[in-house]
């Protein structure tokens, strides 16, 4: 039997160099996408897995806006992993449609069509987000039963407010129009992992999780004042990599996975975590007010609709599919947020 070949697309990234390194582990063949094979800096981990798994890991170039790039990747491939999309902290967009909505869209798009045309292509894993189901906290309110599930789509979001939740419901939904389309019986498969804010250990020196930028300035120490009461749905990145291979090794997968744990936890909770694994006085223990928040909006580059419908709203999670169906145990919170700590420090120099 021919050993399955799986490709992974955006492979330096955060999450995809987990994957990568799983599917490694598990004696895998895989074929990885970055954007340039020269920047070694930014591959440098790629290549050390190539040298410890060798003849197992082959790295290719692709570009997210290039129609026919990801074609020679994908030969033999039986499960692609598209994990690559662009990442940017919202205040700093300057041009959403240029910035965000058309590499995630075009992106999604060039790698379907890639395996629209591959016979061997049995499924896609499109690594999507909790942004694809809701734009602001605020929005969960109006699901059943207050609580954040995969039945819903975000409609808030626009290029012009929320342009990164708005880039991730575009591209998923174009993803599941273009799985629809197949004639029948349908040769592919389609699932799409929606984590929340993905959190932990990075294997790549220069990953840039924009995710992250917010704990960030946590760490060093820049928001020592207190911090808003801002919630987040929180997952580990080994957790959400463990889930996209489940998810491809699952022939009962289907449909759409919310990976995060059942509630969201607040900025102060997990400053208070961090502040206990740090020993540093300067990550806060306090909650600042919400009106100094809303004065202080303009500094933050954020508006008073987003301060609106986002400060003090946490909301429960629905994420039984991913408990069920691809029997994810979630690491404890302090876990996440003691690794992601050192795997920072580590990175710091």
């Amino acid at each position: 039997m021919t050993q399955d070949i799986s490709l992974i697309t955006g492979a330096s990234g955060f999450i995809a160099s987990h994957v990568v390194q799983l599917l490694l582990e598990t004696g895998n063949e895989v074929h990885a996408t970055v954007r340039s094979t020269k920047n070694r800096k930014k591959i440098k981990h790629l290549l050390d897995m190539q040298e410890k798994w060798p003849g197992k890991l082959t790295l290719f170039e692709a570009d997210l806006l290039k129609a026919g790039s990801f074609e020679a990747s994908m030969k033999d491939c039986s499960v692609v992993y598209h994990i690559a999309s662009p990442f940017f902290i919202e205040n700093k967009i300057r041009d959403g449609q240029k910035e965000v909505v058309e590499p995630a869209l075009k992106g999604t798009q060039h790698v379907l069509d890639a395996v629209k045309k591959c016979e061997t292509v049995k499924l896609a894993v499109l690594t999507s987000s909790v942004a694809a189901i809701f734009g602001d906290n605020a929005d969960v309110l109006n699901m059943k039963d207050k609580r954040l599930s995969t039945e819903y789509f975000n409609t808030t979001s626009s290029v012009e407010y929320n342009a990164y939740p708005y880039s991730k419901v575009v591209a998923e939904k174009e993803a599941w129009k273009m799985y629809q389309e197949q004639p029948s019986p349908k040769r592919w498969n389609l699932v799409t992992i929606n984590p929340g804010l993905v959190l932990g250990p990075s294997l790549s020196p220069t990953s840039e999780s924009g995710s992250l930028s917010l704990f960030d300035q946590l760490l060093r120490g820049q928001l020592f004042l207190g911090v808003p009461d801002m919630w987040f749905a929180i997952v580990d990145v080994r957790d959400v990599a463990t889930a996209h291979i489940r998810a491809a090794r699952n022939p009962d997968a289907h449909g759409r996975y919310i990976l995060a744990h059942s509630r969201t936890y607040g900025f102060v909770e997990l400053s208070r975590m961090l502040r206990s694994i740090t020993q540093s006085s300067r990550i806060p223990r306090n909650k600042i007010p919400n009106a100094l928040v809303r004065m202080s909006g303009p500094v933050l580059g954020l508006s008073q609709k987003w301060l609106r419908l986002n400060l003090g709203i946490p909301f429960d999670i629905d994420n039984h599919a991913s408990l069920d169906q691809l029997n994810v145990i979630y690491r404890p919170l302090e876990e996440t947020l003691a690794d992601h700590y050192s795997s920072w420090k580590a990175a710091q120099g």
